[in-house]
């Protein structure tokens, strides 16, 4: 039997944990918009090998900014067109912490997210102990989640963890030494492959997130 005629029990489960922020911080600094309007479980796609993974999960950790009409009218379509596609979204909340300064005295607050990192790190363990994957893609720069895949190595030592990094970021060298599935570096070619269409599901692409032309 040949590779492309195995059976898809066959292969290997793999799942996809997005760190959303890290992910869209870096995409907007390429200043491609369209961009952002990501099918994260055709991204998901995209990266793992097809000829032994298939892919069962992804689930995508986000929080929606406080006080910007126009961020939460382009963010609630994003997480409809996830949530149309299978992809589960894990929603976080920001508060609003008191910042001051030690030359002026200046006081102001200032929206911080919260639960994105614990968000991420619960559900990768949780699916891992359910035991939902073989093989777990962890996209995320942040070196906080290197406790996460240490914990992660040493509990489940038959599994395989890879970490993603962002485009133009390089991967944490702190997850990395846990990680024994190896890195990836995401590129604008991995994010065009998974550019979803103008309609998903009932969600709508916002106008400023329209590819360019040609």
């Amino acid at each position: 039997m040949s590779e492309k005629d195995q059976p898809e029990t066959t292969l290997a489960r793999a799942a996809l944990y997005i760190d959303g922020f890290n992910l869209y911080h870096a995409i907007d600094r390429l200043g491609q918009p369209h961009l952002k309007w990501l099918s994260y479980w055709r991204l998901g796609q995209v990266i793992l090998p097809q000829r032994s993974q298939r892919l069962v999960r992804v689930v995508y950790c986000t929080a929606f900014y406080p006080g910007s009409a126009g961020k939460r009218w382009r963010h609630e379509p994003v997480i409809a067109a996830q949530r149309a596609e299978g992809v589960e979204v894990a929603l976080g909340h920001y508060v609003h912490e008191r910042m001051s300064c030690r030359n002026c005295g200046d006081r102001w607050e200032k929206p911080t997210e919260k639960a994105g990192d614990i968000n991420l790190a619960i559900h990768l363990m949780h699916d891992a102990f359910e035991d939902v994957f073989d093989h777990a893609y962890l996209l995320t720069a942040d070196s906080d989640q290197a406790a996460t895949a240490a914990m992660f190595a040493r509990r489940f030592p038959e599994k395989r963890l890879t970490t993603l990094a962002p485009p133009g970021r390089d991967p944490s060298v702190h997850i990395l030494r846990h990680a024994s599935g190896g890195k990836i570096k995401l590129n604008t070619g991995h994010l065009e492959r998974a550019v979803m269409g103008a309609v998903v599901g009932k969600a709508r692409r916002p106008d400023e997130y329209a590819p360019p032309e040609g």
